[in-house]
């Protein structure tokens, strides 16, 4: 499935030109310039996780090349290459959240109730394909799919001031600190996925005949870990906005 999606996409970025009339000097270029702001969360906030008590933000850049192509009056296509960084620092308050951490040297695997701390990090190169809707020249909504590939991915943090039930909520309660030398700590970078796909929403606003604003919404449809990862009890997706600056080139 996702070999057919890759080739799908690819072939859609390379078709793009012949599709809108195979113009290639009607093409208009703009270099973008943005931040994220946004996390990495189950669809819904599941029972376990009780608050959100800290949210760190991060350098989550985007920058890259957009096309852009009219096919009608007011209707065209978008894409364009960007590398982009998603990441999110939190803390949390949990109970009975399932997880895996080491602590004394020793795995832990079971339920934990405490206070968990997350670092997330992505990397990635995106191509969105994206139809859009032209108010007029300079007024643009995008809304299309995106392929990323993550050419670097870290899921880190520690579990502190609490405990865990070792193997289910009835088992051997092991208590952790909230100190470095006490707290139970966990690495899941390795389980992490190298491809993402998901929707991209957006608008366009030149409000010179260079410069411009934009503002996107991007909505993963793909867990960032491997479908056999299973210490998490929940699917993790990408949400982020986006706003930045641009500057069209032709």
């Amino acid at each position: 499935m996702k070999k057919t999606i890759i080739s799908l996409l690819l072939a859609a970025a390379t078709a793009m030109p012949a599709c809108a009339g195979g113009l290639l000097d009607n093409l208009v270029y703009n270099l973008r310039f943005g931040y994220s702001i946004g996390g990495t969360a189950p669809m819904g906030m599941p029972a376990t996780i009780r608050s959100m008590d800290k949210y760190t933000l991060s350098p989550n850049f985007n920058l890259g090349l957009g096309v852009y192509r009219d096919i009608t009056e007011h209707w065209g296509v978008s894409t364009g290459l960007f590398l982009e960084n998603k990441g999110m620092k939190v803390d949390a308050t949990v109970k009975n959240y399932h997880m895996a951490i080491v602590h004394g040297g020793q795995r832990l695997d079971g339920n934990f109730t405490g206070g968990v701390n997350m670092d997330v990090e992505q990397w990635m190169l995106t191509l969105p394909i994206q139809a859009t809707y032209s108010f007029n020249r300079n007024l643009h909504l995008k809304l299309g799919p995106y392929l990323s590939y993550v050419r670097s991915h870290k899921f880190t943090g520690y579990a502190y001031d609490g405990y865990i039930r070792v193997g289910d909520p009835t088992g051997a309660k092991v208590e952790i600190g909230s100190d470095a030398g006490s707290r139970g700590t966990y690495d899941f970078s390795d389980d992490m996925r190298s491809w993402q796909f998901g929707m991209l929403l957006g608008v366009d606003w030149y409000f010179h005949k260079h410069w411009g604003a934009f503002a996107d919404l991007s909505w993963g449809f793909t867990d960032i870990f491997h479908e056999s990862f299973d210490t998490i009890d929940q699917n993790l997706y990408p949400i982020y906005g986006t706003i930045g600056i641009s500057y069209r080139i032709k």
